[in-house]
This record gives structure tokens, sequence and C-alpha cells, in this order.
């Protein structure tokens, strides 16, 4: 679609009544956690490290397919019979393995990695302003793949919030709105249309809770309950809507959730050894490193948000459409109209900048973090899209999910792997000494 028709189509959405993504409260919380690390020089970089390598903790080494597990036990050692199962109430069903997924290579001698572009998003949910199947479309013209990270409340009926047990809080307590009835059915249809497209559905928890009780306050066991209480939701939705009229999901979440991102980015030392034991494989909290190549933290991938150069500026910015937000107009999801036009250069530039580093350099994965939302006129999705867009296209490019991503690195030489970690972003290697 041209970029004119594009704005006109999303000023119509924009008309509409949108349900809101983060409340106010959240978007406060967000900015009190992640304020430090949005822009600052080599030392505010420093800061970013430091706070992405802490939340270690000690946990046992995770679970395999017939390790136990409260809830979400991995599946993946059952073959396919070619036959689809229904699960549980009917909400869920295994259709077989998922399609179009990347074959994961090991590198040969002297070979370039590819650069993996990962365009992820908190949420999930098909609002109004239809930003989830838009950025479907917009990913099958892109070839792109992505990561869609589930709020689990948001297949869970307002009138059924006190199922929703939260750790520290009241039954029913949420930082963020419950979804309409209507909102609850496009986003039931665009998850099962994403699936199938290819894309990954991971885990944004529930309730959004962030600073005091939050994430970053819970224990091993708090935390194990909210990630139980997640499956829960997604495999019980017809019977908590009653709807009868939907078909079954296609996935199975004891196979298809494989890693999350936590609210705010709390809570990575507790929550890792929790995970591990659903079987996880990668968790994408950490609150921000320099784009390198990453690392297993406790035995599961750390997949952190990154460090982008700030075009102008001698500075960094979290590669996520709310720490543009934040540093552009302090947080006001409304801010000066006037500026939108150069928010939204500077936003994609930065993006490009960053993609420009690590695909002329060491070919570090790049991640990209979102929201289905508008803020600032829409300029974030504007500029999101067009990075999409340019990128992912590209012969050296492959625009993946987070699972695609840990399952190409699992397949690699360790031995590569640790030349590859040891990388700088920019760094532009002899590939025959790294890759041997």
């Amino acid at each position: 679609m041209p970029r004119t028709a594009r704005r006109r189509a999303r000023k119509r959405a924009r008309s509409r009544t949108v349900i809101s993504v983060v409340s106010v409260l959240a978007l406060v919380a967000i900015a009190l956690v992640c304020g430090r690390l949005l822009v600052g020089g080599d030392d505010d970089s420093a800061v970013a490290r430091e706070n992405g390598d802490k939340g270690g903790g000690s946990a046992a080494e995770p679970q395999g397919p017939g390790g136990k597990a409260e809830a979400g036990k991995r599946r993946d050692d059952e073959p396919w019979d070619g036959e689809v199962k229904i699960l549980g109430d009917g909400s869920t069903s295994y259709t077989g393995p998922q399609p179009g997924q990347l074959k994961p290579e090991r590198l040969k001698p002297g070979q370039k990695p590819p650069q993996f572009v990962v365009f992820s998003w908190d949420g999930a949910l098909e609002g109004d302003d239809r930003l989830f199947s838009h950025f479907r479309q917009v990913a099958k013209e892109s070839k792109a793949h992505m990561t869609l990270f589930l709020t689990g409340i948001y297949l869970l009926p307002s009138a059924k919030k006190d199922l929703y047990s939260p750790p520290q809080h009241g039954r029913g307590a949420a930082a963020i709105s419950y979804p309409t009835e209507e909102h609850i059915r496009t986003t039931l249809e665009q998850l099962g249309g994403a699936w199938k497209d290819g894309h990954e559905i991971g885990s944004h928890f529930n309730g959004h809770f962030c600073g005091a009780k939050g994430g970053g306050d819970w224990s091993v066991a708090e935390w194990k309950s909210e990630t139980r209480q997640m499956y829960d939701m997604v495999k019980k939705w017809k019977t908590n809507t009653g709807f009868t009229d939907l078909p079954p999901l296609p996935f199975d979440p004891d196979r298809e959730f494989t890693g999350g991102r936590a609210p705010c980015l709390e809570g990575q030392k507790t929550l890792i050894p929790a995970v591990k034991q659903f079987g996880w494989r990668y968790d994408a909290s950490s609150p921000g490193d320099f784009q390198i190549w990453p690392k297993k933290k406790n035995g599961i991938w750390d997949f952190p948000l990154q460090m982008v150069p700030y075009p102008g500026k001698e500075v960094q910015v979290l590669s996520m459409d709310f720490n543009f937000l934040y540093n552009q107009s302090k947080g006001e999801t409304n801010g000066n109209p006037a500026l939108y036009p150069t928010w939204e250069k500077t936003t994609r530039d930065a993006y490009m900048n960053g993609f420009n580093r690590v695909f002329n350099g060491s070919r570090a994965p790049m991640f990209i973090g979102n929201h289905f939302e508008q803020w600032n006129g829409g300029i974030y999705m504007n500029a999101v899209e067009d990075v999409m867009r340019e990128v992912c296209p590209r012969k050296e490019v492959k625009c993946v999910s987070f699972r695609e991503l840990a399952d190409w690195m699992d397949a690699q030489d360790p031995k590569v792997l640790a030349r590859l970690q040891g990388l700088d972003p920019a760094q532009s290697p002899d590939w025959k000494a790294v890759v041997r």
C-alpha cells in the first residue's frame, strides 16, 4: 500500500475508539524503570550493560520433553500422525509442525552469517486500529516473520476477571484494560492467522504490573503462577468466553510458548528460574545491551533490547517504540503535532543506524520491540513499517521470530558462536578467521 494511503487509513482508524494497550500508570512505571537506559553516551551505555548482566540466580537445568512441569510441559518429542488433534475444551489444537519455518543450518567455513532482524510486539491485541492485521500484511509483503508476545487477559472477558489471581494483587486486578468481547474475537482470529503465517506466539504474561509489587518484586513461585495462568487463559478461552462459533487456535500452547518478555522488562532474575520449568528456551526481558551476539543466561538465550545510535547526538536509545516516545515527548502520547515528521524520521533513522552498524559489521542480530499503538499520531508505527519494508526483502537479511533465531543459534558450532560473541558491533572481521 502506498505511504499516503497508509496514512489516510490510519487517520480513519484513529477516529474510532481504540482500546488502550498500556495504561497511563503503566507507561509511567515503564519510564521509571527504563528512564536511565533510554538515552546516554558512554556512561549510560555502561549502565545498560550492567543492568543487562544482572539477574543471574541459580536454577536447575531446563527439563526436557519428559520432565515434570505444572503446565506448559514441552511435547516436542511426540511425533505427529497427520491428524488434527483438538485439545482440552476445544480452545486449542495441534495441527502439526508450524509451516514456513526457517531451517537452521550450521555456518560453513568462511561463511558470513545472515543479518537477522527480529520485530516483536508486546500485547498482541487486535484493537479498533487493526494494527495486528495490518502488520501481518506488511510482514507478508516484506517476507518477514515476527514474534507476538500475547497478554493473557486479552483473551479473558472482564466479567470473568476474578479468574485471574495476580501475584501480590487482588483477584481480577490489572494495570491495563480488559478487552471487549469483540476485541477478544478479533484477537483470536489474528492469533490463528498469524501462526499459520509462520509468526511466533510468545508470552507477555497477564496483568502488566510494574514498579512496586510488579514483576521485579515477584518470587520464582509467583512467576510460575503468573506463567501457569497465562497458559490457562489461552487453553480455556472457549470456556471463559462462551464463544461457540470460533474455531480452535491452530497451535498447542505447550509446544508454542518457548519464550516471552516481562512487562516493563522487570524481574528477569526470578523469572528465568520459573520459566525454565516450563521448558522455555529464551527470555527477552533484559532492559538493554549493546548490539552484540546474544549469550545464554542460566541455560536459556537472553535476547535483550538494544542500544542504537540516536541521530544527531552522541547518544544511544533503546530499540523500542516507547523509548523514542519517552525521549521525544516525555512519555506524552499526544505530543506537539508540528514535531511528528521530525520525530518519525529520527526514529526510522535510529533503527537504520543500528541496522547498518551490524549489517556492515559483526552481523549481530538486531531486535526491535513495539506495541500496537498510535502514539504521537502513529509515527512509530510508520517508522517501524518503513524499516521492515526496507530491510527484510534484502538478500542477506532474514527477518525471523525469536524462536527461529534460537533454533539457528543452537545449530551453530559453539566455538564459532564464542568468536561471534566476542565481536564489537561495528567490527567487520575476517570471516574466514571467525567461521572456521
